[in-house]
């Protein structure tokens, strides 16, 4: 379901490293934790966007708390678009236990590199666990799926994710993501 959405979307060229600064100058809020994933190629930190989607944060902040993203696949991965994980599964159509969310889009802000997202259905308010990490901007996102995140740290290492195949990027044998966990900054 979750790979569905997001199958297909055409993408422009890989951003340049300034874009990384443009989001920041989006009003990236300091928060008193970060998350960070430990992925095979190093850390990569990621500024929470409380500002921008309290609700989906705080569901991130307490299934790390649970330990529930500790080797999950990275099981859908485009490149030039996104890597997408959070589905224990690795198949892309499951979700924590919990209740699924309601959206929480905003036209304030752009999906650009570093971007983290919510995945979800064609349903807006279906998003439970799985995120993606953007590789270059995608203005067909914006206003049309959750921001929740920024990546500020270790881009290089969601770089070498391991990418899938195939118009739905799904990956075989995929790189997982080995340990989430809350940091204060």
């Amino acid at each position: 379901m979750y790979r569905r959405t997001l199958a297909g979307l055409a993408l422009a060229g890989l951003a340049a490293p300034s874009v990384l600064r443009a989001q920041s100058s989006q009003g990236v809020q300091s928060s008193q934790e970060r998350l960070v994933f430990t992925l095979k190629d190093g850390d990569v930190t990621i500024q929470f966007r409380p500002d921008v989607a309290p609700l989906h944060v705080e569901r991130v902040k307490t299934l790390t708390r649970q330990g529930f993203y500790d080797g999950t696949p990275f099981h859908r991965v485009i490149e030039g678009f996104m890597a997408q994980g959070g589905d224990p599964s690795g198949t892309g159509t499951r979700g924590s236990s919990l209740p699924d969310l309601k959206a929480e889009f905003t036209t304030r802000y752009r999906f650009l590199r570093g971007t983290v997202g919510a995945a979800r259905t064609q349903n807006p308010d279906s998003a439970n666990s799985q995120f993606y990490i953007m590789f270059a901007p995608a203005p067909n996102l914006d206003g049309n799926y959750t921001i929740w995140g920024q990546v500020i740290g270790g881009m290089d290492a969601v770089d070498k994710i391991k990418r899938g195949s195939g118009r739905d990027g799904i990956v075989q044998q995929p790189d997982r993501l080995l340990k989430a966990r809350l940091v204060n900054a």
